[in-house]
């Protein structure tokens, strides 16, 4: 049994559950106990245990997989490496962004189908243009567009990256919100979706391209 104080039982939790996985308790793609199980390990409520496990997920040290439990993901701890990739200037982590988005375009291209494309249709028109009084709302929604635009690509790793560093992207989302930077209208994330459609890799890569352009160029702007 691990005994935990009682200042803040779901941070001490989730201290205790990552040094196991770090530590090799369970092996990556081992399945965790369950909430009883881990409930009775810590001496904490199920309440508590659930909670330690989304903040862990959130790390991408597990996976919760629904109707069969959790599972574990990895033993690195990525904390350190995503506080220093948002350490990076804007223009950095904006031009390394296009890099993912290009290339997951260009893969969406090749393995589009109706139903991903209507899809992302509708995760645009939920996204909408901005307004003043719901920012958070608008970032959340525009994350899911290009989200789903990386899961058109059909290729996991691109998805663990992207959600590695949505944290990042958010940012990255918002200073076109917050600062002088162009924030991409509707007409150019619809190029997105129409040149996926096409089929064709270089229309994708193009109209990722031209999607990105203006913001970083403003961003050069600034750094100049």
């Amino acid at each position: 049994m691990l005994i935990l104080s009682k200042t803040n039982l779901a941070d001490e939790a989730v201290a205790a559950i990552r040094q196991e996985i770090i530590a090799g308790r369970w092996d990556v793609g081992a399945k965790l106990p369950n909430e009883a199980g881990l409930s009775a390990m810590l001496s904490v409520s199920r309440g508590t245990v659930r909670e330690a496990v989304r903040v862990l997920a959130a790390q991408g040290f597990v996976e919760a997989r629904q109707g069969s439990g959790t599972y574990v993901l990895s033993r690195t701890d990525a904390a350190p490496m995503l506080s220093a990739a948002r350490r990076t200037s804007l223009r950095d982590r904006f031009e390394a962004r296009c890099a993912l988005d290009v290339e997951a375009a260009r893969l969406a291209a090749l393995r589009r189908t109706p139903d991903v494309i209507a899809n992302l249709r509708q995760l645009l028109a939920a996204r909408g243009n901005f307004d003043s009084g719901e920012r958070d709302l608008f970032i959340a929604r525009d994350l899911a567009f290009h989200r789903a635009v990386i899961a058109a690509s059909g290729n996991r790793a691109m998805m663990e990256l992207y959600d590695f560093f949505s944290a990042s992207i958010s940012e990255t989302i918002a200073a076109t919100i917050d600062r002088d930077v162009p924030e991409p209208d509707m007409l150019a994330h619809a190029d997105i979706i129409d040149a996926i459609d096409t089929g064709r890799p270089d229309a994708a890569d193009a109209a990722v391209r031209r999607f990105m352009a203006p913001v970083l160029a403003a961003l050069e702007d600034m750094l100049a």
